[in-house]
């Protein structure tokens, strides 16, 4: 019915446009365009010959002649009993004459809109694939595990009867009830120093970067990351008009150059190194943030998915190491429930956290209460803690899975040494002289979705290692073994092919 009245809306608005020939005919030509247009789309049904002549005020017979035309050029079909209907495919011939006239669109008219320098760089290093999910996609959690009824049944009960600041824009870094319920988790299960006021809550960890790179830095202004490390921060950080400098990782985490530029912030991964998996130090931990305070710049801790560490405790943060530390400290549900979900927070220093709410409520206007008192209700409940150690149980045994295939059919050396008993993939390494890239492209058209290793490096890195991550959250044992057995041919077409 919408679209009925659609295409009504439509036609009046066309019809005075037609100025030669009879009305049927007119009528026919405003009827074909919003077909091409895709007012009316594909296999969609036509109003009744009846139905539309009332809308338009026009006789029965001017609207049967129009579709009369119109099925005899293939762009409706009529069936007995059934009405009338768009065609599966519109006429060739309309088509080719669209896009010739798309064609003749002067290249001077589309030049005022070209892109700006850094969102040309931007694109340029964009490494997403469009498909995130199945072998070997890392960093992706079994969403099908998550039990959703029950946090789908949270949902309906709040929505039965929501209060009014659950339906307009969200205000105070994010729903009060959600902000407790993780000030009370973060404090025993991260060792996380805070209070209620210092969460904020986000739509995702890339927003909680774009707003502290601008917030806290201005155009110029150095930042550190890892390197290797996840690039979509370098991007983000680059889109802001920041200067990146890459600090080279190692076995116990990031060990700054001494002679980097001074930082306004430093990005790092300290309980699971994004993407080798070390695990920053104590003593390193100490020195950053002794050298943090020293160049009066505030950590970002990025603490992604610690809650996945399968043999001992899982280290504590970063942020709770030392009082008032000079730390950021960033989570995320992306990870341990799904990323459509988009739900993450900051735990900022108190003297931050009144600026950085109000530049998210004029930046971004967020929303989602309603969801956010649910998740609140979910954690309060136990269910968020229980599901986790369900999935830590799962994920241990489909990595187990995993390192024994490599293992058995590629040599335990090809385990990137850094892969300690954490996180949601594995680093599979390759010999220096390999293209991971154009693997992981081979991969991919084989239905298998690694990520290159050298990707993760700065363009100005000297050597960077080869190799394809596989994540292992997502694939139950039975396909991972399929999956498996076409990567290890990619592989082996690769090495006979160089």
């Amino acid at each position: 019915m919408l679209q009925h009245t659609l295409l009504a809306d439509y036609i009046q608005q066309k019809l005075p446009q037609q100025h030669s020939g009879a009305l049927y005919h007119r009528l026919f030509h405003c009827i074909a365009e919003a077909i091409r247009e895709g007012i009316m789309l594909p296999k969609s049904k036509l109003p009744a010959s009846r139905d539309l002549a009332l809308q338009l005020s026009v006789s029965r017979n001017t609207v049967l002649n129009a579709y009369q035309q119109l099925e005899a050029q293939g762009y409706i079909q009529g069936f007995t009993g059934r009405g009338t209907w768009v065609s599966e495919q519109i006429p060739d011939n309309y088509l080719n004459a669209k896009a010739h006239v798309v064609q003749q669109v002067p290249v001077a008219a589309v030049s005022h809109h070209r892109l700006s320098q850094r969102a040309q760089q931007f694109i340029g290093n964009v490494n997403h694939r469009p498909i995130q999910w199945g072998a070997f996609v890392p960093g992706v959690p079994d969403v099908t595990e998550f039990p959703h009824q029950l946090f789908n049944k949270i949902q309906a009960r709040i929505g039965q009867v929501p209060d009014t600041a659950s339906l307009i824009y969200s205000h105070h870094g994010g729903n009060a009830e959600l902000k407790r319920s993780l000030c009370e988790y973060l404090q025993v299960a991260r060792s996380v120093r805070c209070d209620v006021n210092q969460i904020i809550i986000t739509e995702g960890t890339h927003q909680s970067i774009d707003l502290l790179s601008r917030a806290l830095c201005d155009v110029g202004d150095s930042v550190w990351i890892e390197d290797p490390g996840y690039w979509v921060i370098r991007n983000i950080l680059t889109m802001n008009g920041l200067v990146v400098h890459a600090q080279p990782v190692d076995e116990q985490g990031i060990c700054p150059k001494a002679d980097a530029p001074k930082p306004k912030l430093i990005f790092v991964t300290p309980s699971h190194q994004y993407p080798l998996g070390a695990h920053l130090s104590l003593k390193r931990r100490r020195e950053l943030l002794d050298l943090a305070r020293q160049q009066q710049a505030f950590i970002v801790e990025d603490d992604y998915d610690s809650e996945f560490r399968f043999s001992g405790a899982p280290f504590p943060s970063l942020q709770g190491l030392e009082e008032a530390a000079p730390v950021i400290y960033l989570g995320t549900f992306s990870k341990t429930i799904y990323p459509g979900l988009r739900v993450s927070y900051m735990v900022v220093p108190k003297h931050l956290a009144p600026h950085l709410k109000l530049m998210l409520d004029e930046l971004h206007r967020s929303g989602h209460q309603l969801t956010q008192r649910a998740l609140a209700k979910f954690i309060d409940a136990g269910h968020y803690v229980a599901h986790i150690r369900r999935m830590r149980v799962l994920y241990r045994k489909r990595r187990q899975y995993l390192i024994e295939l490599i293992e058995r059919y590629l040599g335990a050396e090809m385990i990137h040494p850094f892969s300690l008993e954490a996180g949601l993939h594995l680093v599979l390494k390759l010999p220096m002289h390999v293209d991971d890239q154009k693997i992981a492209e081979q991969a991919y058209h084989a239905g298998i979705k690694v990520k290159a290793l050298s990707l993760y490096y700065s363009p100005q890195h000297p050597a960077p290692e080869r190799g394809l991550l596989l994540g292992f959250a997502s694939v139950p044992e039975p396909e991972m073994l399929q999956a498996f057995y076409r990567l290890r041919q990619c592989l082996a077409e690769h090495s006979h092919n160089n």
